[in-house]
């Protein structure tokens, strides 16, 4: 029998045991990559980043950054090695996190975010990358996609259509299964990251007012192959979560609005 078809049934027992459940969503997550294997990985690629990209020297604005990512951070409730830095680019509207809680917030951000509040709706949503495991979950679909490749290959092994099937699966395990995924990682860090935020003190209203303004920033592609929500869908869901963190709000220690 050919081994493809013996491994089979074992991957498929590996991916139904391997699931985590993800925090606050308490949505069930497949991880085939353990947190040492993707905090490595998020190291070496770190130092790749700091290495390759201009670090803002900037003492105010590296300041505003670290302390509200930290205040983030302590509100997650996991104790990662955190590191929050300012790439000084000016034209990049973006921030990103590796895993094991490495954060990095491009200075073209800061206009659209204007304040700290908003501020901390992007460094809640890169912060719940981490603690969801979102990386992990994406090279996991990977290797799952990988290895799904790899069976059809096999068996049309003797068919003329092969070239044909293991591209159309390809693309269907890249628009059928990792960007809608990468989409709910998306929407799905928005919303941990706005109760982050909520509990760190920060007024959770400048969470969609922050989208609204993103809206307007450049052209997008289509949705249906984005790896990220439409922004004034993301505004409008981050609307409707509000109330569902106003207790947390309220009970923690507010911060001010400051302009940044």
């Amino acid at each position: 029998m050919p081994r493809f078809v013996l491994a089979a049934p074992v991957v498929l027992i590996a991916i139904f045991v391997a699931c985590v459940t993800t925090p606050v969503t308490n949505r069930q997550a497949l991880n085939l990559v353990s947190d040492a294997q993707m905090n490595q990985l998020g190291l070496q690629a770190w130092h790749e980043v700091i290495a390759k990209e201009k670090i803002s020297r900037d003492p105010r604005l590296s300041e505003i950054v670290s302390r509200v990512g930290r205040r983030i951070a302590a509100a997650s409730g996991q104790n990662y090695d955190w590191e929050f830095v300012v790439i000084d680019s000016p034209k990049t509207v973006n921030a990103f996190c590796l895993p094991g809680g490495k954060i990095a917030v491009y200075t073209g951000i800061l206009p659209v975010a204007q304040n700290e509040a908003a501020l901390a709706a992007v460094l809640g949503h890169e912060v719940a990358h981490a603690t969801a495991r979102h990386g992990a979950e994406r090279m996991s679909q990977g290797l799952v996609a990988q290895f799904g490749m790899q069976v059809v290959d096999q068996a049309m092994k003797d068919s003329k259509y092969r070239g044909l099937a293991v591209g159309a699966l390809g693309v269907g395990a890249q628009f059928g299964v990792l960007l809608p995924y990468s989409r709910l990682h998306e929407a799905e860090a928005d919303k941990i990251g706005l109760l982050y935020m909520a509990k760190a003190g920060y007024d959770p209203v400048e969470a969609p007012a922050l989208w609204l303004r993103m809206a307007g920033t450049g052209q997008r592609v289509p949705e249906f192959i984005s790896t990220h929500p439409d922004p004034l869908k993301r505004a409008e869901q981050l609307e409707k979560s509000i109330p569902d963190v106003l207790p947390a709000w309220s009970a923690s220690e507010r911060q001010p609005t400051r302009a940044i």
